[in-house]
């Protein structure tokens, strides 16, 4: 491997019906109460027994511009969406998304003048809302359509005719959904449990509480933990033949005083490389997924492993110690505040499909 390119700065880090309500407090109280960052292991105590998945399945390019709708794919990527998880929505149809638009727009206005009454659909509100289905986004059959949400305004001291503008966008989505998980809900229930907004935090604040005082719901932000940041550093990888990922960047902080923050660039010939060797090694004893065409957890941890002990041969620091949060490829980027960017079209499915994992086992049981 050639010399990774690299910089080390120091910054301080300073019955159904009957039970309806019953089931929502259910799900609220053990969401307050069994709140808790999820371990580096992917397990999320309190909230689900579930861990996040040791095998899946390697990703393959999705063309799925043949199936969604233009506009809807270019809000999709190339945006940096801030994420949360939300537990599943009571009483919600995909048929009344038209009626949904015009009540969250005189909510919207009705708080943003004081909670003055505001008319539903008056002429005097000044936010239009926009609640669509993005159809073609589904992959399983328990996965509930994305609904992609849109709020245009027209600035302070703007023209009469001067068009509104796009100041808000929100996604709710489920792609390739716990199987077991969704069959469990009540028939009332709507799972889409991955909410991705990008805009006035004002505005998400207000979106999220009309979806909660509707739909008997509970946000809260989804951080992306260590092992799904090095799951995506695996996954977008192993595309690198398929679809030129650039470089392999991760943003490491280290446990010293201050603390250390690390970036680590990596060629992509070389991390190619080192995956490559990684599945290689593991088809021949056998000891990675049991199908080719699987990505087993031993084969990710072998492949940071080779990543930390190539830096530390040049810059006697051990990246073992720390904590990765942040990972970056022409395919996209992700945070572990919970920031999510997917730049290629062709592999929404794969990444949606992980982050989706990751929502779901912040469900209350």
């Amino acid at each position: 491997m050639e010399r990774p390119q690299t910089s080390v700065t120091r910054t301080p880090l300073t019955s159904v019906l009957v039970q309806r309500r019953s089931k929502s407090r259910s799900y609220r109280h053990s969401y307050r109460s069994c709140l808790g960052a999820a371990s580096r292991l992917g397990l999320t105590p309190g909230l689900t027994a579930r861990r996040l998945n040791t095998s899946r399945k390697a990703p393959k390019s999705h063309n799925i511009k043949e199936k969604v709708n233009p506009d809807h794919l270019a809000l999709l990527v190339k945006t940096e969406w801030q994420l949360c998880y939300v537990t599943p929505l009571y009483q919600f149809s995909h048929m009344q998304l038209k009626s949904y638009a015009r009540q969250l727009s005189a909510f919207i206005a009705a708080e943003k003048q004081q909670g003055l009454a505001v008319e539903v659909g008056g002429p005097q509100n000044s936010y239009k809302v926009s609640l669509s289905v993005v159809q073609g986004m589904a992959e399983a059959d328990n996965d509930a359509e994305t609904v992609l949400i849109q709020i245009h305004s027209k600035p302070l001291f703007a023209r009469q005719d001067e068009p509104q503008k796009s100041v808000w966008s929100g996604l709710l989505t489920c792609i390739n959904g716990n199987a077991e998980y969704m069959q469990s809900l009540p028939k009332d229930f709507t799972c889409l449990p991955l909410f991705g907004s990008r805009g006035a935090e004002d505005l998400s604040s207000l979106v999220k509480s009309w979806f909660q005082r509707t739909f008997d719901c509970c946000f809260a932000p989804l951080e992306i933990s260590h092992t799904s940041l090095q799951w995506l550093a695996a996954l977008w990888t192993n595309c690198h033949t398929e679809a030129n990922i650039q470089h392999l960047k991760m943003l490491w902080t280290l446990p010293v005083v201050p603390p250390l923050q690390v970036t680590y660039t990596v060629n992509p010939h070389d991390v190619w490389e080192l995956w490559s060797n990684v599945r290689k090694d593991s088809l021949e004893k056998g000891e990675g997924a049991e199908e080719a065409g699987c990505i087993d957890i031993e084969e990710v941890v072998r492949f940071m492993e080779g990543l930390k002990s190539h830096f530390y041969r040049h810059f006697r620091l051990d990246l073992s110690a720390g904590v990765l949060n942040q990972v970056s490829t022409a395919l996209g980027s992700a945070k572990s505040s919970g920031r999510i960017k997917i730049s290629s079209s062709r592999y929404v499915i794969t990444t949606l499909t992980l982050l989706t994992e990751c929502a779901l086992l912040k469900m209350p049981i």
